[in-house]
């Protein structure tokens, strides 16, 4: 066989090959397929994994997922119902139902994106809008320091009858009703987080410092009170405790001079002579030194005893 004929096997082989490989498709799980001819969409989405058939070089496998996609918004200063402007940042959770009506209406995530962003941003800005900060911020009715939110002391706050979590509800039902129009569901919305306005923050911040410091100063108020009055009560027991301990020592002391007393009676009664004379020497004692000179007549007491000495 002539290599001219080897050669036009092989171009047909190869553009053979070609064909067959640009005719075989396959579908993983968690995807599904919208196949354009064209430009113009063939049939119903295929939505089952598996090895497909398509025409080759005129027909085109967009491939589109199943599973649940991610949408996060970007922060949007928004004004409450009473004039307090916040950021407010959402995120969301959203996936493709109708490929079909999804590739015409938007044509790729991207774009679905864009306009998730127009959806979401307008049905969120249309909900805070009309409620009180207190309504979006809060979930309860626990009580808390007002500052929390940036409300005035004496201010008043009505109870709260929705709560964020009601109020993310809404922004969710009110988002969802529109989000088939392109093919899509959205499964969940979430805020993120709530924030002051730079300028509304800083206002915040100094009343929530003067709101701390007026607490601190009631609590250290309290305090002194309380000081005092331990010292009021440590002081009475201190005085009662001393005034029962000097009561003790006086009523030991006094059974105790008793005593002494009675015995110093009995002695005396024993022998008057002998204590007369003890006691005098001790007074001798006491009252005699070196130093000391005594004028006394003979007739005294206290001379009795050295008057019987100097006899001897």
């Amino acid at each position: 066989m002539r290599p001219e004929k080897w050669i036009a096997i092989a171009v047909v082989v190869i553009i053979g090959l070609i064909i067959l490989s640009g005719s075989l498709y396959t579908i993983n799980e968690g995807w599904q397929v919208v196949i354009t001819q064209f430009g113009e969409p063939i049939g119903e989405p295929i939505t089952q994994a598996g090895l497909y058939l398509k025409k080759p070089l005129i027909q085109k496998v967009n491939y589109f997922e199943k599973r649940l996609l991610t949408w996060d918004g970007s922060p949007t200063q928004i004004p409450t119902q009473d004039k307090k402007y916040i950021w407010v940042d959402t995120t969301a959770r959203w996936k493709i139902v109708d490929a079909l009506k999804f590739l015409e209406s938007v044509g790729n995530e991207r774009t679905a994106l864009a306009r998730l962003d127009d959806i979401i941003d307008s049905v969120t800005r249309d909900q805070i809008t009309s409620h009180l900060l207190y309504e979006i911020v809060r979930d309860s009715n626990r009580e808390f320091v007002t500052t929390e939110l940036g409300i005035q002391a004496g201010e008043e706050m009505s109870e709260v009858k929705l709560g964020r979590d009601q109020i993310t509800r809404f922004i969710l039902e009110d988002a969802a009703k529109i989000a088939p129009r392109y093919g899509m569901e959205l499964v969940d919305v979430r805020i993120k987080r709530l924030n002051y306005v730079e300028q509304v923050r800083q206002k915040v911040y100094a009343r929530m410092i003067s709101e701390r410091k007026r607490v601190a100063a009631q609590y250290r108020s309290e305090g002194q009170g309380k000081k005092a009055e331990i010292e009021g009560r440590r002081e009475k027991e201190l005085e009662k405790i001393t005034s029962q301990a000097y009561r003790q020592a006086q009523e030991i002391k006094g059974k105790a001079d008793a005593e002494a007393t009675k015995i110093y009676a009995q002695a005396y009664s024993k022998d008057p002579e002998f204590y007369s004379f003890s006691k005098t020497l001790e007074t001798y004692g006491e009252a005699l030194d070196k130093e000391t000179t005594l004028v006394l007549t003979s007739e005294t007491d206290f001379f009795k005893y050295l008057k019987g000495i100097s006899a001897k």
